[in-house]
């Protein structure tokens, strides 16, 4: 049986999170999911604002659309800090990785990186959704409930533990160690 992070141990762990650089934090992990489940780790990804991620399924399979059936962009590109994920994936070898396409160890939350904030990444330039990424059930199954309960608490939105949402503004490339440095409100 998977073994899960507690919650005590989440709460415990709080300010450490909460102490990661506002800016400048290099790119750790790059994930494009090519189907569902699936996943792959590459050098480098391609973003374009038309298309998302290249090679990613989300955007040909989004979870939220707009009024026209196309795929929300505010979407197109989560980051998850990297404080987060160590606290939750204990088990590497047996739980899948959680599909963000960015890792770093970077404050995510709403008074660091505020709703409509520019973040140049390599090439491209990325915008923070006003969308609060509280998880989905999926996260609940492979870190467990407790990891979910933590991360999705209303009162924890404003520290967006899961992570952030973002759409793309500016078509590039991100490779790994690029520097996420807000260019913009």
């Amino acid at each position: 049986m998977t073994e899960h992070a507690k919650l005590d141990d989440l709460y415990a762990a709080l300010p450490h999170v909460l102490a990661a650089p506002k800016t400048g934090a290099p790119v750790q992990t790059l994930c494009t999911r090519p189907g569902y489940n699936k996943r792959v780790f590459p050098d480098r990804l391609k973003l374009s604002s038309s298309g998302g991620i290249e090679g990613d399924f989300e955007m040909r399979k989004p979870w939220l659309k707009l009024e026209d059936g196309s795929a929300d962009p505010r979407i197109q590109v989560s980051i998850l800090p990297s404080r987060i994920l160590d606290l939750v994936w204990l088990d590497r070898e047996n739980t899948i990785y959680p599909g963000d396409t960015i890792i770093a160890d970077l404050d995510t939350s709403l008074h660091n990186l505020p709703a409509g904030t520019l973040l140049k990444i390599g090439t491209a330039v990325l915008r923070v959704s006003d969308l609060w990424n509280e998880g989905c059930a999926k996260w609940k199954v492979r870190y467990g409930r407790e990891a979910y309960d933590f991360t999705a608490h209303p009162d924890h939105e404003v520290l967006r533990l899961r992570g952030i949402l973002c759409s793309i503004e500016q078509d590039g490339e991100i490779a790994l160690g690029d520097l996420i440095e807000r260019v913009g409100p």
